[in-house]
């Protein structure tokens, strides 16, 4: 396979862009110049662009008016969050736990100023539950809604346009309409989209005054006038460090930096702090775990405490970007951003060299110097009142390993027609299709920008070895909805969804089916002992993904891997869960959602059984 990119190094429409370029209204960032000569005709030109481009646009503010609106322009720290992440779900008690998940963001970040709450992707498509579904099925989220709200964040939900080939229901804009009206939703992420038509803006404006539109990655300059907050995804700088395009047009447009995929931030913590914007803490990417090094998690902490002391200097003050300092601090790679109101001066300094900096600073040193990769700043005429925030030097990655959840004995006889699987080593080859989930361990994409085809959604394999300690007997066929209803019958239980007798029993998560399967003493195959006797099992109609023993978690996610493939598929987009009948070799991850919604009409189980010598 050929790539006709390197991964590893920014796109051409991920780098800085000229400001007297050909076209600087398409600028992700306006690269600085490297010689402090040319600065002052360089701020210059940001001036004359800035004033030509709101003229050609008949920019008004007006949307920037809006009280309800107007936390958009402090919001300096949001996380993107999935639902289920067990920092803010416990599978245990089934319950959400806000509490746990804002104790831990005020500890290492300083606290956030809004949450994304993250629901369908990646488990979207695997059956017809389309979007709103996934939103409207769970238990308690207007409580997790108005518990976030009482400790101070603003609360974004997500939309995905790209959502075509599930259950239909009203038009998107209504439905969307509606969802954020009932939620009380302060804002909504346009996921895969950079901007909303105006039209879109003008039903969720009535719908809920006030509401904050972010779009992904670049947003048309024309767009910022009605959309108060961008995603500032794979955003490159230049050596120099630049100045963000949209927010140089408009002081209360925030923007959020983020690179998903990266494991030091220091590059794009160092943009938000020079432009006075924010950034975006993700930790939890679709599943993958890629936690923020103690450095930079610190750099958060310093930053958003001075930024929240400071917001009137960051909106109304005068904003000279690369201020000019002594030429020791130029020297060492030290830049600063000055930020001037009412005799009260910021400077917000940056360090993009690899030694501590301890020079002559501008005015009073905040930060006991600028550390390098790190921030500093200064002040004069003003002292604000901050806590203790030292520098933390520790960028090591914090890696969590995905544990396997030991699969219980068994003290039953297996059926009669099951396939027993001899004991010993055993070696398999298994198909996949690369996302954003990953398969068992650690991230995808290290350290890439945009995964881009054939990077993204592209066929992979892995290979698994291991070595089963005794025989094994898988049930040649599924547990169909007559055999369940033996089990609820026996059990006291009520079904949730009946079906035909001789249809494999589906609307089951993993605790029904490994409650059954203990009912017969007997437990859920692995997904390694499913393959090895996948060609000799047989499959029921309709065709349903298979429950396997596969269950792990890292701490802050739950997955489990899915056999079998089912008749269901989702068309019209490749974010959907992969559908189709498939080979024994095949294996899906899916991240278990709680509350049981897992539970699903294309997902089914078999039970198996140890073999007594």
């Amino acid at each position: 396979m050929t790539y006709t990119f390197d991964p590893l190094v920014p796109r051409p429409i991920d780098r800085p862009a000229e400001v007297t370029g050909p076209d600087p209204d398409a600028a992700k960032i306006f690269a600085a110049p490297a010689d402090p000569a040319d600065r002052p005709a360089w701020r210059e030109a940001l001036e004359n662009w800035r004033d030509d481009a709101r003229a050609r646009h008949g920019y008004t503010g007006a949307m920037y008016e809006r009280p309800g609106a107007a936390w958009a322009a402090t919001c300096h720290t949001v996380a993107q969050v999935w639902l289920w992440d067990e920092l803010l779900y416990d599978f245990n008690e089934r319950r959400f736990t806000p509490e746990r998940f804002l104790a831990d963001a005020r500890e290492r970040f300083g606290g956030l100023d809004a949450v994304v709450l993250w629901h369908a992707y990646p488990v979207i498509g695997l059956d017809d539950r389309n979007q709103w579904d996934f939103y409207r099925d769970v238990p308690g989220l207007t409580e997790l809604i108005e518990s976030l709200h009482t400790a101070g964040l603003h609360v974004f939900v997500d939309y995905n346009p790209w959502d075509v080939g599930t259950r239909r229901g009203a038009d998107d804009l209504t439905e969307l309409a509606a969802l954020v009206a009932d939620l009380k939703a302060d804002g909504v992420f346009l996921d895969t989209l950079k901007k909303a038509e105006p039209d879109f803006v003008e039903r969720l404006e009535a719908a809920r005054p006030g509401l904050v539109l972010e779009g992904e990655s670049k947003l048309a300059v024309e767009r910022i006038e009605d959309h108060p907050a961008s995603w500032a995804q794979f955003f490159a700088d230049s050596p120099v460090p630049g100045v963000l395009r949209a927010h140089w047009y408009e002081r209360r447009h925030m923007q959020h930096h983020v690179r998903r995929w990266h494991r030091d931030h220091s590059e794009e913590l160092q943009s938000a702090w020079l432009n006075g914007v924010g950034v975006m803490v993700w930790e939890v990417v679709f599943g993958v775990w890629v936690g923020w090094s103690p450095r930079d998690a610190g750099t958060v902490r310093r930053m958003v405490t001075l930024q929240r002391a400071a917001q009137d200097l960051l909106l109304d003050g005068e904003w000279t970007p690369l201020a000019e300092l002594a030429p020791e601090a130029e020297a060492a790679g030290v830049y600063a951003s000055k930020w001037e109101l009412d005799g009260k001066i910021l400077w917000t300094l940056v360090n993009r060299g690899d030694t501590d900096y301890r020079g002559p600073l501008p005015g009073a040193d905040l930060f006991d110097g600028v550390p390098a990769r790190g921030i500093g700043a200064a002040v004069q005429g003003w002292s604000p009142d901050l806590p203790p925030l030292p520098h933390n030097p520790d960028a090591r990655f914090p890696h969590r390993i995905a544990n396997r959840v030991s699969p219980q004995r068994t003290t039953g006889e297996p059926d009669e027609d099951a396939v027993v699987i001899p004991k010993g080593p055993y070696v398999l080859t298994v198909r996949y299709r690369a996302r954003e989930t990953g398969m068992y361990q650690g991230a995808p994409y290290v350290d890439e920008w945009k995964p881009l085809s054939p990077r993204l959604h592209d066929a992979r394999t892995l290979q698994r070895e291991g070595e089963l300690t005794t025989a094994v007997a898988v049930a040649a066929t599924e547990v169909t909805n007559a055999q369940y209803a033996e089990f609820l019958a026996a059990t006291g239980q009520e079904p949730r969804q009946p079906g035909a007798p001789d249809e494999p029993v589906t609307h089951v998560d993993l605790d029904d089916a490994r409650a059954y399967c203990a009912w017969r003493g007997g437990r859920l195959p692995t997904e390694d002992e499913w393959q090895l006797a996948g060609d000799r099992l047989r499959r029921g109609t309709p065709v349903v993904w298979n429950w396997t023993e596969s269950e792990h978690s890292d701490g802050r996610t739950r997955f489990v891997m899915l056999k079998g493939g089912s008749d269901y598929r989702a068309e019209g987009s490749e974010w959907y869960v992969e559908g189709g009948v498939k080979a024994p070799d095949y294996t899906v991850k899916l991240l278990l959602p709680g509350f049981g919604l897992a539970r699903s009409a294309t997902v089914g189980f078999r039970c198996a059984w140890e073999v007594r010598s």
